[in-house]
């Protein structure tokens, strides 16, 4: 009489997938979490748009010119004249601080050239003509 015994299966290995699991979702936690969410806040006005354009990644002054052609200087609304002199103090020494003119694209162009001359003559060298771009 034959009698068969069944072979014993081996044991197989398996990789422990929890700590993997865990070290991903630690990675996905610290990728959320360190983020920059950029949000630009400010006066509303609709820029200008523009084909060519780099965005601004420095600390820079930023001017705001509503459509009515209102000057605001850190969400605060400036005369012309106390833009002058607020201008002068934040630039200062710096000569090289770029200055960056936010008009609207309903304004009127005298208003915004208005503005840039103020920048100018406070001081500031650099001076830029915010846009957004366009698709």
């Amino acid at each position: 009489m034959l009698v068969h015994t069944k072979k014993k299966q081996r044991y197989q290995m398996q990789m422990p997938l929890t700590s993997l699991i865990d070290i991903v979702f630690m990675l996905l936690i610290y990728f959320l979490l360190t983020t920059n969410f950029i949000i630009d806040e400010g006066i509303k006005i609709k820029l200008p748009q523009a084909r060519s354009g780099a965005p601004q990644i420095q600390k820079d002054i930023t001017v705001y010119v509503d459509k009515d052609g209102q000057a605001y200087l850190s969400d605060k609304q400036v005369s012309l004249s106390q833009l002058f002199t607020e201008l002068k103090q934040m630039i200062g020494q710096n000569k090289d601080q770029l200055v960056i003119i936010k008009a609207d694209r309903s304004v009127i162009l005298n208003k915004a050239v208005k503005v840039m001359d103020m920048a100018k003559a406070a001081g500031a060298e650099r001076l830029s003509l915010a846009t957004e771009k366009e698709w």
